[in-house]
């Protein structure tokens, strides 16, 4: 049996961000990658939808400015012949302020002849926001009908 592609894709993108070592992700990635973060956009820059490798490479690039990977936990995955989901959890540190960031996320990878071809992610968002903000957020009470 031979080693899914979502194995070799995430040992490279943790190269590529803690490491700065793009050279084996380069060849994982599809030519035109369809590739999306879901989330703020105005707080973080790196979030949204890219196409083209390239521009996926270019955000990687600039996650791996802003954030070091400590540890990462899958939480669940499923395993396709060309695809994968997982639940992840992540410890990070965000390198701007040397502050520690806890994120967890859904991904969804689709792989071709083991190049990456598709990735979305999830993030969740609510508590990231908090973290990033160094402050809870109140949130409106919704009255009850009753």
């Amino acid at each position: 049996m031979t080693e899914h592609s979502l194995w070799r894709f995430s040992r490279a993108l943790h190269r590529a961000i803690n490491d700065r070592q793009r050279e084996d992700l380069e060849t994982l990635i599809d030519d035109e990658v369809d590739w999306a973060i879901y989330g703020p956009i105005d707080m973080f820059p790196f979030f949204g939808a890219r196409r083209g490798k390239a521009a996926v490479l270019e955000v990687i690039k600039h996650i791996a400015e802003t954030i070091r990977v400590h540890r990462f936990d899958r939480e669940s995955i499923m395993l396709g012949v060309d695809s994968a989901a997982s639940m992840m959890r992540y410890s990070l540190t965000a390198l701007d302020a040397n502050k520690p960031v806890s994120l967890r996320l859904a991904q969804f990878a689709q792989f071709k002849a083991g190049r990456l071809t598709s990735m979305r992610i999830l993030v969740d968002t609510f508590d990231l926001v908090e973290q990033a903000l160094g402050r809870p957020i109140h949130l409106p009470r919704i009255a009850s009908a009753g």
